[in-house]
């Protein structure tokens, strides 16, 4: 049987440290771009709807191929909404609108890096699992058992100071919220944290992951997709 799958891109225009960032240029294209031609690239999706409260951000994301059926209120659009209350209020929208979905994935606008494949691979683990959610993570360039905080006075504190003499190899790897997409089968209610026993991982290599934060960020993020597009044209010519 074929499942139903929505793709919900949030993306305010309220931006605070990168300005606009969701449609800053980003190698020629606006970034949310970026995010809306992997989900296509993808076939997965019966519907790739962006929410967001900016009229120019709606037109942008229609350019490339979404759709934009409601602006979100802005009571949803401040510095404190979570992306779960945002995701919300569309389901709600669509439901109202006698749209229903077996599955949805929430997308951020601000993944440059994310390739189809992977969103491609979370749904297919999921499809066949008990579990109630599919998320991108990544692994810790560093062990957390070993990291430590600098106290009011300027000084090194130790999270875990009973860690200090063990060898970054005898730790145990930890991970982290990639940053790219999320899937939830919508008919199998969550028990836990999305960081939790009910969601599967979907282990995706460091160098595809980074979030965009600061213009710092940005310029990173052009790098690491300058290399991968080197990269890419390299294995081409080959």
């Amino acid at each position: 049987m074929k499942n139903n799958n929505i793709a919900i891109i949030p993306a305010r225009g309220g931006s605070k440290r990168v300005p606009r960032k969701n449609i800053k240029l980003f190698h020629g294209k606006p970034l949310i771009a970026y995010s809306i031609e992997t989900a296509l690239e993808s076939k997965l999706f019966d519907k790739i709807i962006v929410s967001t409260d900016d009229d120019e951000i709606a037109q942008i994301a229609r350019e490339y191929g979404a759709e934009v059926p409601f602006i979100r209120p802005k009571e949803l659009s401040d510095d404190f909404t979570g992306a779960g209350a945002v995701v919300g209020h569309a389901l709600n929208w669509l439901k109202e609108n006698g749209q229903n979905y077996d599955f949805y994935c929430l997308i951020y606008a601000t993944a440059p890096l994310m390739q189809a494949k992977y969103l491609i691979e979370g749904l297919e683990k999921l499809k066949y699992s008990d579990a109630s959610k599919a998320l991108s993570v990544t692994s810790m360039p560093f062990p957390i058992q070993r990291t430590f905080k600098i106290t009011p006075n300027n000084r090194c504190q130790m999270f875990w100071p009973e860690n200090f003499m063990s060898r970054s190899q005898d730790l145990e790897e930890a991970y982290q919220d990639a940053g790219q997409f999320c899937w939830k089968n919508i008919h199998n209610v969550a028990k836990d944290i999305t960081f939790g026993s009910d969601t599967i991982p979907i282990i995706l290599p460091r160098y595809l992951v980074q979030d965009i934060d600061t213009l710092e960020d940005w310029q990173r993020t052009e790098y690491m997709y300058e290399a991968i597009e080197r990269d890419k044209n390299a294995h081409r010519e080959i």
